[in-house]
């Protein structure tokens, strides 16, 4: 039995498709049919059930699923620790972080980064999905709360401001009312946000008219005018046509979390990349 043909069991049985296996895999739908098939032949069992709704695990497959899982965590963990061993600065570097951390913080980073390692090809991965560390589909990520597997090496990288913002042009709202206005606030179903509560609890008379889970098109929405947002500082004072308000209290700050698995420590280009984000924010503390 292949590893292999135990990894696209394992993307069917996760994704429910052979299209949705076949995209996580980086693979052709034909490949993944044809893989399946060589793998229901050679155990001799049928491990997925055909429907319209897609492929379910068979009671045979869903015998064997914790066991392929453990097949892929050793896996992994002998690609994560021959990846930690390399020494050569070029290859693949994997970053995750939220959307407007991958915008408006990281670029002067990937820059400089870039320039001094040219032989290495970047990847920014972006959104609300937490990338896996330990499956290595990041090698390094940037979040705004500790990370919680115990293999993951980590450290609080630095704090950020937020501000409460409005278009240029718009009239100054009265702290504590906010009759009159509208907010921006943000979709809460994947956490709590300390700023957006802080925000409908200083301003209790605005209207909230727009929620959305991107800081980008939070802040684009305000400078059109909808409504007051609250924003990482570091995102509204680059983003022209917002005004910052001056208020008698500021939104809380949030931490911002720098992880990677221990088992790619020894990595040169992931050590590379740490020395560089580490630098940019001891020498431009202002500007995060």
């Amino acid at each position: 039995m292949e590893w292999s043909d135990v990894r696209i069991f394992l993307a069917i049985a996760r994704t429910g498709t052979l299209g949705a296996a076949a995209r996580a895999l980086h693979l052709s739908h034909p490949t993944v049919g044809r893989r399946l098939r060589a793998l229901e032949q050679a155990t001799g069992h049928t491990l997925f059930q055909r429907t319209a709704e897609g492929f379910i695990p068979t009671e045979e497959g869903n015998a064997v699923i914790a066991l392929a899982e453990q097949m892929e965590d050793g896996a992994l963990a002998i690609e994560r620790r021959l990846a930690g061993r390399e020494r050569a600065l070029q290859g693949t570097l994997r970053i995750s972080s939220a959307d407007w951390f991958g915008a408006y913080v990281l670029p002067p980073i990937i820059d400089d980064y870039a320039k001094a390692y040219p032989q290495v090809d970047l990847e920014i991965l972006t959104g609300t999905r937490l990338f896996s560390l330990a499956q290595r589909e990041a090698d390094i990520a940037f979040r705004i709360v500790p990370f919680d597997n115990p293999d993951v090496i980590q450290r609080r990288l630095v704090r950020l401001p937020y501000g409460v913002y409005v278009a240029a042009g718009s009239p100054e709202p009265v702290f504590g009312d906010g009759a009159g206005f509208r907010l921006i606030t943000h979709d809460t179903s994947t956490g709590q946000f300390p700023d957006i509560a802080w925000l409908t609890e200083s301003f209790p008379n605005a209207k909230p008219v727009l929620r959305s889970n991107n800081r980008n098109v939070q802040g684009r929405m305000c400078r059109l005018g909808i409504g007051i947002a609250v924003l990482p500082q570091v995102v509204g004072s680059q983003m022209v046509g917002l005004r910052k308000l001056d208020l008698p209290a500021e939104p809380p700050s949030r931490d911002i979390w720098m992880g990677y698995h221990r088992d790619i420590r020894g990595l040169q280009r992931l050590r590379a990349f740490i020395a560089m984000v580490t630098d940019h924010v001891t020498r431009t503390p202002l500007q995060l």
